[in-house]
């Protein structure tokens, strides 16, 4: 063990707190500009504190235009996807909880099998889920338009939830392989001693073991897919069928941008998932950090 100097853990002290304010720092100017008013957020660009503050912006959100509050009175025209607030909110749990469960429950066979079983094709399938990953995301969008418009599946969550799953399965393999690698294959013998067959004692000894490992990819996996915006905003035109994200894109229009309800938005969908990582962080720490050395 390396003994730090006081000096030594000031700086890493004082470089935790320079890292951890450079990622809160857009956290916190879209908090500002969401309680400001659209012409007090044009006004100055260069002020770092509102001259006026007000809730107006989430009043109109949560209230899906019907309550436009004083900073809006004047304004004759709000976006359309305002009013599907709520659906796109709803739309974009169903799709990432879904896409979590079904990643959870492949990516964990695939990373038992790549962890157990050490055949040639084990080590090929791991070379190409990290081969997989160079591929922008981009350049596949449009054969995934084709397949999904020839099985029927444009203009539906359920298409989204299978295209996301197979974009993502990859990173939960590549997460959960190294920590199923650290646990020790002798307790899955005596399982099978006492009459457990493989599936059993991966079941009901190795899930367990590895439930921080699973709580920390179950989290990036939601994170990942939660936020998500070219999937859905290709795969899907009705408003109906739209995410959070879209949502927040279809803001941008071709004459005016709406910039405080966008931030007002984009605050409103970092809820779950800062909710999400405050309530399993032991476990996220705990499953990132073991599979990283092996025991």
């Amino acid at each position: 063990m390396f003994k730090t100097t006081p000096t030594a853990r000031l700086m890493l002290h004082i470089a935790n707190l320079m890292v951890i304010f450079f990622i809160l720092l857009p956290v916190v100017a879209v908090f500002i500009g969401s309680i400001q008013s659209e012409k007090a957020l044009q006004a100055d660009t260069r002020r770092v504190l509102p001259l006026e503050f007000t809730l107006d912006n989430f009043t109109v959100i949560l209230t899906k235009g019907e309550q436009k509050g004083r900073i809006f009175e004047q304004v004759t025209y709000l976006p359309d996807n305002i009013k599907n607030f709520y659906v796109a909110f709803a739309n974009s749990a169903i799709v990432a909880i879904s896409v979590t469960v079904l990643t959870l429950l492949f990516g964990s066979l695939s990373a038992y099998t790549l962890a157990r079983l050490r055949y040639r094709w084990t080590l090929f399938l791991l070379q190409a889920n990290i081969v997989a990953r160079f591929v922008p995301v981009i350049v596949l969008m449009i054969p995934l338009y084709v397949v999904m418009r020839s099985v029927g599946q444009l203009n539906s969550l359920t298409g989204v939830i299978i295209a996301e799953t197979g974009f993502l399965l990859p990173y939960a393999i590549l997460i959960l392989a190294p920590y199923f690698d650290t646990i020790p294959s002798e307790l899955e013998e005596a399982a099978r001693i006492d009459g457990c067959t493989r599936f059993t004692a991966f079941v009901r000894i190795v899930l367990p073991l590895a439930t921080p490992a699973l709580a920390a990819c179950g989290v990036i996996m939601f994170i990942i897919s939660w936020h998500e915006l070219l999937i859905p905003l290709i795969l899907n035109a009705r408003p109906n069928f739209m995410t959070l994200p879209v949502v927040i894109a279809s803001l941008v229009g071709d004459v005016h941008v709406f910039f405080n309800l966008m931030m007002a938005i984009c605050l409103l969908a970092l809820a779950p998932t800062v909710i999400l990582v405050a309530l399993l962080q032991k476990y996220i720490v705990e499953g990132l950090s073991a599979g990283a050395v092996k025991g």
